[in-house]
């Protein structure tokens, strides 16, 4: 009965913890997983929303690296409306974990710049 108890104790501790990791997701990180260098380019379209009073406008974006390109579908983004983030990464020449950054750049005067993360783990065939 113990060792019955034991287990169903820390079977909800552990799904306790994993419970705790979905609630703490980032909207502004994707990962994906594993993914091969012979699949080509992947992609992930992100979520850019203008939470404030005023027009949020996009002066442009850039990435931490040639390999990670981007396009935002908006240069204005309207109180309370979003734009598309597309970031596209190309696993060419990378092996292993990988972490890139995608960096929008705006005229708000809290959030002048918005940070957007891709991770994969790259796999050669």
């Amino acid at each position: 009965m113990r060792k019955i108890l034991f287990f169903v104790l820390c079977s909800l501790f552990i799904f306790s913890i994993g419970l705790a990791q979905l609630e703490k997701a980032d909207p502004n990180t994707w990962d994906f997983g594993k993914i091969r260098v012979a699949g080509g380019i992947v992609k992930h379209v992100f979520s850019l929303k203008n939470d404030s009073n005023d027009n949020l406008n996009i002066s442009g974006t850039h990435a931490s690296c040639g390999c990670t390109v981007s396009e935002i579908d908006k240069k204005v983004i309207l109180p309370g409306e979003s734009a598309s983030l597309e970031v596209k990464f190309n696993p060419q020449g990378y092996f292993g974990r990988i972490t890139q950054f995608v960096y929008v750049n705006t005229d708000s005067k809290t959030t002048p710049v918005y940070k957007f993360t891709i991770k994969a783990d790259v796999a050669l065939n």
